[in-house]
C-alpha cells in the first residue's frame, strides 16, 4: 500500500494537517498516505496502539499515530488535543472510522444495533464536537463524514444503512450550523472498494461485489484517498452540505449497464427507428 503520487500535486497541502479515524487500515490508511504524499501531517487515530504505530511508519515522516475510542465523548476531545499539540493546528477531520456486519434485518440484535449506531453515529458525533471545541482555530476547517452508497437500500447491512443515512442528516445540519465558523462539512458516500477486508472473502463474492457495479470494476483505494485530498485543497469548502458519492454508478443502477437482457445478438442496445 504506497502512493504513486497519483493526481495530486506533491505540495497541494503543504502546511495543512489531516486528522483520520480508522486511518491503521484499509481505506483510512490510504487516505493517509494519499494526503501525506501530497504535503499534509497526518494524524492516524484507531484503538489499537501497535497497529496504528505500524501504520504510522508506512505511511512517513510526517505521520503520528493516536490511539483512542471516539465512542467516548472524552477519548475524542483527547485524539483533537494530541493532534493539536503534536502540529499546533487542524484542518481536516476525516470521520473514516466505521464497521458493521452481515445479516438479514430481522435478525440484527438490539445490542449489533447499538454497536454500530455507537461507532457510525455517535463516533462521528463526538469527533465532530471534539474538533470544533479543540481543533479547528479562527480559519475554520473541513469535515469529511464517510458514509455508504447505494442510497436505495443496503441488503443485509439494515443497521448500517440507517446509521450513515443519520449521519448524511447530522452533515447537512451541521453544515449550516458551522458555517458562521468557517468550517464546512461534507459527506462522501462510498461504493465498493478494493480493500484488504474484501480480498478475505471468497474469490466469487469479489468478482460479484465488482460485477454489481455498473462501471464493472471495484473502486481503487487510492481513489478515496485522492477524492479526500481534493476536498482538503480547497474545493471541500464550496461542498459544504453536500453528498459526493463515489461508487462507480452504482447509486444509480445495480449490475453492468447496458443490462445483458436488453442487449442485441450482436452486442449492442437496439434503438428505435426514429422517422
Amino acid at each position: 500500500m504506497t502512493s504513486d503520487g497519483g493526481i495530486l500535486r506533491p505540495d497541494l497541502l503543504d502546511g495543512r494537517v489531516a486528522l483520520i479515524t480508522g486511518g491503521g487500515t484499509n481505506l483510512g490508511l490510504q487516505a493517509a498516505i494519499e494526503l501525506h504524499a501530497a504535503g499534509a501531517s497526518v494524524v492516524i487515530a484507531g484503538r489499537r496502539a501497535e497497529l496504528l504505530e505500524e501504520a504510522a511508519a508506512r505511511v512517513g515522516e510526517r505521520c503520528i499515530a493516536v490511539p483512542g475510542d471516539i465512542r467516548e465523548a472524552a477519548a475524542a476531545a483527547a485524539i483533537v488535543r494530541a493532534a493539536v499539540a503534536a502540529h499546533g493546528r487542524l484542518d481536516l477531520l476525516l470521520n473514516n472510522a466505521g464497521g458493521q456486519y452481515f445479516g438479514p434485518a430481522e435478525e440484527i440484535t438490539g445490542k449489533g444495533w447499538r454497536a454500530v449506531w455507537r461507532l457510525n453515529v455517535e463516533g462521528t458525533r463526538n469527533m465532530t464536537s471534539a474538533v470544533c471545541e479543540h481543533g479547528f482555530g479562527e480559519a475554520g476547517g473541513l469535515i469529511v463524514n464517510v458514509t455508504v452508497s447505494p442510497h436505495r437500500g443496503y441488503p443485509g447491512l439494515a443497521h448500517t444503512g440507517a446509521a450513515r443515512a443519520a449521519v448524511e442528516a447530522f452533515t447537512r445540519e451541521q453544515a449550516a450550523a458551522l458555517a458562521p465558523r468557517g468550517i464546512a462539512v461534507v459527506a462522501l458516500a462510498l461504493g465498493r472498494f478494493d480493500t484488504e477486508s474484501l480480498r478475505k472473502y471468497p474469490p466469487q463474492v469479489v468478482r460479484g461485489a465488482a460485477a454489481s457495479v455498473p462501471l464493472q470494476r471495484l473502486g481503487a483505494m487510492e481513489e478515496y484517498g485522492w477524492l479526500v485530498g481534493l476536498l482538503t485543497g480547497g474545493i471541500g469548502r464550496h461542498l459544504s452540505g453536500a453528498v459526493v458519492t463515489l461508487d462507480g454508478a452504482l447509486d444509480d443502477w445495480d449490475g453492468p449497464w447496458p443490462p445483458r437482457g436488453v442487449l442485441s445478438e450482436e452486442g449492442v442496445v437496439p434503438a428505435e427507428e426514429r422517422r
